[in-house]
């Protein structure tokens, strides 16, 4: 193994120490973030050197940086590597020492590194889900201005609509001064945001459409134009997953299994796991649930089965993490999605 490198990343400064082939630890060395002192720094250190650093929230620079001087980086996953490192005392020093350490014993939490070109489209699907939860935001703050005045008409279905535009419109004349001005505030905000979400939309088409890999996906029930290219880009190379039931877990959607003294039960789904993935996946399966055309389908009798018993959340979790599983083995084997066939008894 090459030279075994821990790097302790912040904001302005990072802190690398080396463990050389006994287990011994250089002295620290702290590295401002200027870019060129940085890449100066990384020039000088051995050849393809193995850097373990762990994944916050500015890591896409200095990996970039690692592999253009032709290092290795290794991202780490930060509560599990601390938990591995052990000890009561924190400093950066130890903390690169430990990252160092755990990557010359193999041991090491390690997190796939998404290839550059697929972390920048990644943000394309991001920025709209980030859009989208703050337009939901802002109708939510409408809806709660009109229900505290006892404006709101049970007869409107949809608030945001044609016919609730113009019953927001009528209503604004009997709210106090200050609130009707926020609410209409809000609503220009909220079409200034849908006219960015058309924007990305159309942008998501001309830059990801024509992928193999999304018209494969698109077979899947409930993947459309938006949730099949989120999914497809969370998921990245599909062969870093061993089995489909490891993408599902890493999409959030496999229940913790507790044992003990021989009872055995099931949890809430993990929380440190990919949330745009499981987003995708249970907006999907509540689509697909609801869609006429799949009454008579796999998705649909998993649903009727467990809802009943399970309620419609964990219902739709079950279907959700179908769907995931569905991805794996059409990205796998590169064959349209086909729903399983029902056993028959004999």
């Amino acid at each position: 193994m090459s030279a075994a490198i821990g790097c302790d990343a912040h904001k302005k400064f990072s802190v690398f120490v080396a463990i050389d082939s006994k287990g011994k630890p250089s002295p620290p060395v702290r590295v401002e973030h200027h870019r060129q002192i940085y890449i100066d720094f990384l020039h000088t250190l051995p050849p393809a050197s193995e850097i373990a650093l762990e994944a916050t929230g500015h890591w896409y620079w200095m990996v970039d940086e690692m592999e253009k001087a032709g290092h290795r980086p290794h991202l780490a996953n930060p509560s599990e590597a601390k938990k591995r490192m052990g000890g009561s005392n924190k400093t950066d020093a130890l903390d690169a020492k430990g990252l160092a350490i755990l990557l010359h014993n193999g041991t090491l939490p390690e997190s796939w590194i998404p290839p550059g070109a697929l972390r920048d489209k990644r943000e394309l699907l991001r920025t709209r889900v980030a859009l989208r939860d703050l337009r939901t935001s802002l109708k939510h703050r409408i809806h709660a201005g009109i229900d505290r005045y006892g404006l709101q008409a049970d007869a409107i279905t949809d608030l945001f609509g044609k016919k609730g535009r113009a019953y927001i419109a009528g209503v604004l004349k009997a709210l106090p001064p200050e609130t009707a001005q926020m609410i209409a505030l809000q609503l220009h905000s909220i079409d200034q945001i849908e006219e960015k979400i058309a924007a990305i939309e159309l942008r998501i088409d001309d830059q990801l459409e024509a992928s193999p890999e999304m018209k494969l996906l698109r077979t899947i029930p409930g993947l459309g134009p938006i949730l099949a290219p989120l999914v497809w880009l969370e998921i990245g190379d599909v062969d870093r997953f061993p089995r489909a039931e490891h993408l599902a877990s890493y999409a959030g959607l496999v229940p913790r299994i507790i044992a003990s003294g021989g009872r055995i039960r099931h949890g809430g789904t993990c929380r440190n796991v990919n949330h745009y993935l499981k987003w995708a996946f249970v907006e999907a399966a509540n689509c697909a649930v609801r869609v006429h055309a799949y009454r008579q389908s796999h998705i649909r009798l998993l649903y009727d089965r467990l809802h009943p018993s399970k309620g419609h959340g964990r219902a739709v979790v079950a279907v959700a993490r179908h769907l995931a599983e569905a991805s794996y083995w059409v990205l796998r084997k590169k064959q349209a999605y086909r729903a399983p066939q029902p056993r028959i008894a004999g």
